[in-house]
């Protein structure tokens, strides 16, 4: 791919400002839906501040691990969301639970930790044996697959208490916010080009504001499809709940049987999470034409990941990881550069404390996010299928291989031992693997030949 900025290079300040706005407006809808999906679940109280603040400081430790060399954003991890719930479930109380949070964060970071010092001594050519083209693209392409539905019911949102106005509405807002988006990146001209999210966004909370006042206007609430409410008693200044102020008092009540919950909780979820790692800068490497497993090196960009996804949960509660949007995006703009990064960290952490600005981002409609997460999930799918470009299926293995991921990733196959699920991308990347495998007999006896 033909880069219009490369990792290593320096837009100029304020072109910096909108890329790292940007970067935050792919990956927020997500970072913060993750402590609300905990809350709505166990009845916790964890801010979407806080989690915007954590994935700044665990973007900010990605990138000094990384020397700076991998652009990709952290954000919160959806795969730890039935760990999270499962931290609350077994506390004695609820400030016990964020305790636990902390605890069951410190044990995945372990995992990386552990599995970064073997990649050190060992290299990672048994990586590329065990995970070749066949494998991680499909995978890739799954990880946007799976989340297309969320995308289309985004814009089109369904069930029997929805009014049909506001089907329309949402659908209107969400295919002009894709429109717009595709026609700047596209047609755009130099800066417009590289910040097609951002003038999507805008032109789809227009539409939405435009049909909120039709509404007030008309006495029909089936037309706002935006909700101000977060405006409400915000403040302009305020500190985030962080995660170790909200456990503050808790240490004392933990005890053997609670940390043996979490170790079940944590643990595992933590290797699945390092295979999407995996994928992630597969699929990252082919879009900037660099292998990070090499350069940096996956020692370097697990280290980043796994005390940045720490660090993040102290703050912020929910462990991170290399975001899917955060890699889309890079492709779309053709903008590899790490500045960007470093700018939404920080513009993350800068919001966290702003009360108007992190209101702003709560109203941003899910129909006109729906809109840019057609395109963000559909780039995902696309760059997976890109690297089965050398792949020979007219060898049946490969053709076996590849199937057996995209139907297990695309029927949304979740394996469940106990409270640990193993999730679409892990089931999937693990049959693939375990087909590989099987397979590859055929091959061994060709070469012994």
């Amino acid at each position: 791919m033909n880069l219009v900025y490369g990792i290593k290079d320096k837009p100029r300040f304020g072109q910096v400002i909108l890329f790292a706005i940007q970067q935050l407006l792919a990956i927020m809808a997500a970072t913060i839906a993750v402590p609300a999906a905990v809350n709505g679940a166990t009845g916790a109280a964890l801010p979407a501040a806080a989690a915007l603040f954590g994935a700044g400081c665990g973007t900010i430790i990605y990138l000094l691990f990384t020397k700076s060399s991998s652009p990709v954003f952290l954000g919160s991890s959806f795969a730890f969301i039935p760990s999270m719930i499962s931290a609350f479930a077994g506390a004695y109380s609820m400030t016990v639970g964020y305790c636990g949070l902390i605890i069951g964060a410190a044990m995945a970071a372990l995992v990386y930790v552990i599995i970064a010092i073997v990649v050190k001594f060992c290299g990672v050519k048994w990586i590329d044996k065990l995970m070749p083209p066949v494998i991680i693209g499909p995978t890739v392409a799954t990880i946007g697959l799976s989340l297309a539905g969320s995308a289309v019911s985004g814009i089109s949102p369904a069930g029997a208490d929805i009014a049909r106005a506001t089907v329309y509405v949402s659908l209107i807002c969400g295919l002009v916010t894709l429109a717009v988006t595709m026609l700047c990146s596209v047609y755009g001209k130099k800066t417009l080009k590289l910040v097609p999210f951002i003038i999507g966004i805008v032109a789809g909370y227009i539409v939405a504001t435009l049909f909120y006042f039709i509404g007030k206007a008309t006495g029909n609430d089936a037309l706002i499809v935006i909700n101000y409410g977060a405006f409400v008693g915000c403040g302009v200044f305020a500190i985030p709940d962080f995660t170790f102020l909200l456990g503050n008092g808790g240490w004392g009540q933990i005890n053997g049987t609670y940390i043996l919950t979490l170790f079940a909780a944590y643990v595992p979820v933590a290797f699945v999470v390092f295979a999407e790692h995996l994928a992630d800068h597969k699929n990252l490497s082919s879009i900037v034409d660099v292998n990070l497993l090499e350069k940096p090196g996956l020692t370097r960009t697990l280290l980043g990941d796994g005390i940045g996804s720490f660090v993040g949960t102290v703050f912020g509660g929910a462990p991170n990881t290399t975001y899917c949007e955060s890699i889309a995006c890079v492709a779309i703009t053709k903008n590899a550069s790490t500045v960007s990064i470093w700018g939404a960290a920080v513009a993350c952490i800068v919001f966290s404390f702003v009360g108007p600005l992190v209101a702003f981002l709560e109203t941003i409609p899910g129909c006109v996010m729906g809109g840019v997460c057609f395109a963000l999930y559909g780039f995902i799918s696309v760059s997976g299928l890109k690297m089965l470009q050398s792949v020979d299926f007219n060898d049946n293995k490969n053709l076996f291989v590849a199937s057996i991921i995209l139907v297990a990733g695309v029927g949304g196959m979740v394996v469940s031992f106990g409270s640990v699920d193993i999730r679409t991308t892990a089931c999937a990347l693990i049959l693939g693997i375990l087909t590989n495998f099987m397979l590859s007999g055929k091959e061994e006896k060709k070469s012994a030949k």
